[in-house]
């Protein structure tokens, strides 16, 4: 069997260049006699790798001076609790709950001191995305925070929330580096990687400095406090280190491809050749609000459930990967990302085209 079009959420599609020049190095990595996965991280050889990785994320992200970045293991639900346990230390933090993770993420907080949800959009299923003109921001709150793109349910903020001065963190994982981001406008920017940029088991997140704190926390793990990454260059353990390499491999292939505001094109394109078919379907609909649509993730239904299943086990049999929706939601979902051809969202709504046509009633 080749390869399949994989629509899955995450772990997702990766760029065949990619996958490619990492099986050409498999065996030996720069004729260093061996793979990167064999490599100590105290060799120069992977801190070469690790220098040269952070170096390639700052250009395509456009990473400001002041701003620290680091590698992670451990995934979202690990930023979750390292966010509050850093930056809200018994005090306050302000969420804005717009899907099931932002609601983990705000929950999570809630053990380490007082959380308020200040906006949502829990009242229509996470189909839209708050006003957040104005915000009933806390003055005295650490931090606001959001989930940036939804991966469940394929909203995204196409702006900026007005925080009142208060610093920003978001969480970017569905939609990390598929558009260019101003760094500065956010405190913190952090994101799971296996969505959008690479293999999974690894989270890349951005600091504005003065932010980190300066001094031991008392009763933090030391691997839950931001500044042990920072001051070791993510060093300090053993780190992910074969899931940095392939990310450093999809920096280049994003820099090479003209960096995010062509990157921000080609998405822009694949998502209205979808969003064109659902807008004039008569089987298949969109759940999102228009203003508000993911170009990342594409949730649809055809308000039918068997219908559905029969819509994802002949697409699953045609070569069309992954198109189940979330356990939580149901439907279908057309996860879009970087690496996914345009080709593969041509092919998708063809078979939609065709699978209308044999099933309307």
């Amino acid at each position: 069997m080749g390869r399949i079009y994989n629509f899955s959420a995450g772990p997702a599609v990766l760029p065949e260049e990619v996958l490619r020049e990492a099986q050409e190095e498999m065996m030996d990595y720069r004729g260093c006699g061996m793979s990167v996965m064999e490599m100590s991280h105290r060799s120069s050889m992977f801190q070469d790798i690790i220098d040269e990785t952070e170096a390639d994320f700052r250009r395509v992200l456009q990473v400001p001076d002041n701003y620290k970045v680091f590698f992670a293991q451990g995934g979202g639900w690990l930023q979750f609790a390292m966010v509050p346990m850093n930056f809200m230390r018994g005090g306050r933090a302000d969420y804005i709950v717009t899907g099931q993770w932002a609601k983990k993420a705000f929950e999570e907080a809630g053990r380490f001191g007082d959380a308020a949800a200040i906006a949502s959009s829990a009242d229509k299923g996470f189909t839209y995305i708050p006003d957040c003109s104005d915000l009933p921001v806390r003055e005295d709150a650490r931090y606001v925070y959001i989930c940036e793109n939804n991966t469940i349910y394929g909203t995204k903020y196409h702006f900026i929330p007005d925080t009142k001065g208060v610093p920003l963190i978001a969480d970017m994982s569905s939609c990390y580096l598929s558009e260019p981001v101003d760094v500065s406008r956010y405190a913190m920017i952090w994101g799971g990687v296996q969505k959008n940029v690479g293999p999974a088991g690894l989270v890349i997140g951005t600091i504005r400095e003065d932010m980190i704190p300066q001094e031991d926390l008392p009763g933090v793990p030391t691997m839950m406090q931001y500044r042990t990454y920072i001051d070791h260059g993510s060093m300090f353990n053993t780190p992910n280190c074969y899931a940095i390499y392939i990310c450093g491999k999809v920096f280049k292939w994003l820099l090479d491809m003209g960096g995010l505001s062509v990157m921000k094109a080609r998405n822009e394109e694949k998502a209205a050749l979808l969003y064109d078919f659902l807008d004039r379907s008569r089987l298949f609909r969109g759940t999102v609000r228009k203003e508000d649509r993911s170009l990342m993730n594409v949730p649809f239904v055809t308000d039918d459930k068997d219908l559905d299943a029969k819509f994802v086990a002949e697409a699953k049999a045609a070569g069309l990967e992954n198109l189940k929706g979330h356990r939580t939601v149901g439907g279908m979902r057309a996860s879009i990302y970087n690496a996914m051809p345009k080709a593969g969202v041509e092919t998708l709504v063809q078979f939609m085209e065709d699978f209308e046509k044999k099933n309307l009633k």
